[in-house]
């Protein structure tokens, strides 16, 4: 058999969590009831998503999931980032819903992906369908910094995920790339402001700010210095 399709069904609270905030994204709704049961699907291209209202239910015990393979990640999640400035007037990094960015997942064979957490406190993977490119894995600040996307951003625990990269900063080691240094800094900074931590958030972006680094360097960087603009946007006055 061919051309099957495979659409998620996820649960939420209420369809007016979901449906703005996907519209948001770019999603139309396609189709919406009410009663007998509260049902809302949406669309996004060849992207189907379809949810049921649970008044009950709770976004903090959800477990619902799906993985979504794409060919060009990066525009994808600009579309999305594009569409919550617009909406919100600053990307959601932190609390439900929220967006993390592309990074390479150890746990998928180095593919780069990233997250929504949709406000039914549903995880919508994103993950590219492309062969992943070669990364620095010097060091052990370049490992621990793998090993804490995993903890945050593919198991949910972001206090896990500080802990280790916070050991790994406190030692650096000489092997240890600049780049890499400011990409641990800037995501630690996203896990300061999940933890509610926003002075922390600020301090670890002004110093990934003050590393040293080559033209090559700091034009590969350019991408994660505009989230850390974003983590700074998403900060309470200070």
């Amino acid at each position: 058999m061919a051309n099957e399709t495979t659409i998620p069904l996820l649960p939420c609270r209420s369809l007016d969590d979901v449906a703005p905030f996907y519209q948001a994204l770019g999603f139309e709704v396609t189709y919406r009831q009410e009663r007998p049961n509260p049902y809302v699907t949406l669309r996004r291209e060849d992207l189907h998503l379809h949810f049921f209202g649970m008044p009950q239910f709770d976004p903090a015990d959800s477990y619902g999931s799906c993985l979504v393979v794409v060919d060009d990640l990066v525009d994808i999640h600009r579309a999305f980032a594009d569409g919550m400035r617009s909406t919100y007037g600053k990307v959601l990094v932190s609390g439900v819903p929220r967006m993390t960015r592309p990074r390479p997942r150890r746990n998928q064979e180095g593919h780069f992906g990233f997250s929504i957490v949709d406000p039914g406190g549903n995880w919508i993977r994103f993950v590219g369908r492309a062969t992943p490119p070669e990364t620095d894995n010097r060091g052990g600040l370049a490992r621990t910094l793998r090993n804490a996307v995993v903890q945050a951003d593919s198991r949910g625990n972001p206090t896990q995920a500080a802990r280790i990269l916070d050991g790994a900063l406190a030692r650096p080691e000489a092997a240890d790339n600049p780049a890499v240094h400011v990409e641990a800094l800037v995501y630690r900074a996203e896990l300061a402001l999940q933890l509610d931590e926003p002075e922390s958030a600020r301090e670890l972006v002004r110093q990934a700010r003050s590393i040293p680094l080559d033209d090559g360097s700091r034009d590969a960087l350019a991408d994660t210095m505009r989230h850390a603009e974003d983590l700074l946007t998403a900060l309470p006055p200070a």
